[in-house]
């Protein structure tokens, strides 16, 4: 298990303030005798027939040198923890959780956008100073 992002307490109090509870901290994905984690595994009741929404979410905090560099590191994680968690638990939604900062100079930027098609990222956009999930990319 890597240590836990800069933003992990922020984006946990962010999703408890949106009506989540944090199920797994972190979540682990097991495929065989290969053991990945996510940071966060966390549910929410929706419309009373339809039972519950289950998220998993890979923090980061873009921090580094490179914020492309930070994206390449974070989209490799994104599409592996994907693809393990169709087969193991295919109800749950994997998200990419990222400062509001970062969403504006990265993804909202033509390649940015291009690689939220291209790779059906998911985003969890969160303001880091109110604590509070901003943006839903789902």
């Amino acid at each position: 298990m890597s240590a836990k992002d800069t933003f992990h307490d922020v984006v946990i109090a962010a999703l408890v303030k949106d009506g989540w509870t944090i199920t797994h901290d972190p979540y682990t994905l097991s495929f065989g005798t290969t053991n990945v984690y996510t940071d966060l595994g966390a549910e929410r009741p929706i419309a009373a027939q339809r039972g519950e929404e289950k998220i998993a979410l890979e923090i980061k905090s873009f921090l580094g040198d490179s914020a492309v560099r930070e994206l390449e590191l974070g989209l490799g994680q994104f599409v592996l923890y994907r693809m393990l968690m169709r087969k193991v638990e295919p109800d749950r939604t994997l998200l990419l959780a990222v400062p509001d900062a970062i969403f504006k100079s990265l993804f909202e930027e033509p390649a940015g956008q291009r690689v939220i098609q291209e790779v059906g990222l998911k985003l969890a956009v969160f303001d880091p100073i109110r604590e509070e999930i901003i943006q839903w990319l789902k």
